[in-house]
């Protein structure tokens, strides 16, 4: 039997595509007095518990498909991921 897992994902833009909200939240900060800040690019964040049924192998193929095929877009965003449990 195995233990149940989480995966954690996170979604950004690409670097080569403009963040108009990043630079808005950046600009504001500054703008609030905030220093230091040489740049933010903002994104998505998503946890995902997942069937103990699982195996670590099956899991982490599984969140790989989701996020690439569900919870990005790809012409534009990456992702990364980590399961825990």
């Amino acid at each position: 039997m195995f233990l149940p897992m989480k995966a954690y994902v996170y979604v950004s833009l690409k670097k080569s595509v403009l963040d108009p909200q990043g630079k808005t939240i950046h600009g504001a900060l500054k703008k609030m007095g905030y220093r230091g800040i040489d740049d933010l690019r903002q994104g998505k964040y998503f946890e995902i518990s997942l069937d103990a049924s699982l195996s670590r192998e099956d899991a982490h193929a599984e969140v790989e498909r989701i996020a690439r095929e569900v919870l990005t877009n790809p012409v534009i965003e990456e992702y990364r991921f980590t399961l825990e449990g």
